[in-house]
């Protein structure tokens, strides 16, 4: 049965229909000279789109302290910014499983130094169970072309 009764809200993931799912979903691990300031901003309307399905928009360990200036300006609404705190890599990837695959997000961009090819791999297992777009940036890595050619692809 896919009709709502009533005239309660609807819960931001819980009771959705299927076909209010994403279409696109997926992790992607992307390398960042700018601690993910500039990937940010590239991605930030896409992010304020997804904001306006009510579920959460989850930043893991955030690389820079101007994030929220950049997603205000984009437009995502703010009260569906869910912040979450670390204490380092692996409760990070950690965290970014668990909000993939929760099924109240929309999307998890989480900022990490560097993934080896276990957490890549790790990842890899996610994505097939991954119910947002998920976005891993490498804070320490040198490949910034890879970056910029991935984001272009997005838009």
């Amino acid at each position: 049965m896919s009709m709502l009764m009533g005239n309660a809200p609807r819960h931001p993931g819980l009771w959705q229909d299927a076909s209010d799912a994403m279409t696109e979903l997926g992790v992607s691990n992307l390398p960042s000279s700018s601690n993910g300031r500039r990937e940010l901003q590239q991605l930030s309307s896409q992010l304020a789109q997804l904001s306006q399905q009510g579920r959460w928009i989850v930043l893991i360990n955030p690389g820079f302290a101007g994030y929220k200036t950049i997603l205000a300006n984009a437009g995502v609404r703010m009260d569906r910014v869910l912040q979450v705190h670390a204490r380092d890599e692996v409760e990070a990837l950690w965290a970014t499983e668990r909000a993939l695959t929760s099924g109240t997000t929309s999307a998890v961009v989480s900022w990490v130094e560097q993934l080896d090819n276990k957490d890549k791999r790790r990842l890899q297992l996610v994505a097939k169970s991954a119910r947002a777009l998920g976005i891993v940036l490498e804070t320490h890595s040198t490949t910034e072309l890879q970056a910029s050619c991935w984001l272009q692809a997005v838009h």
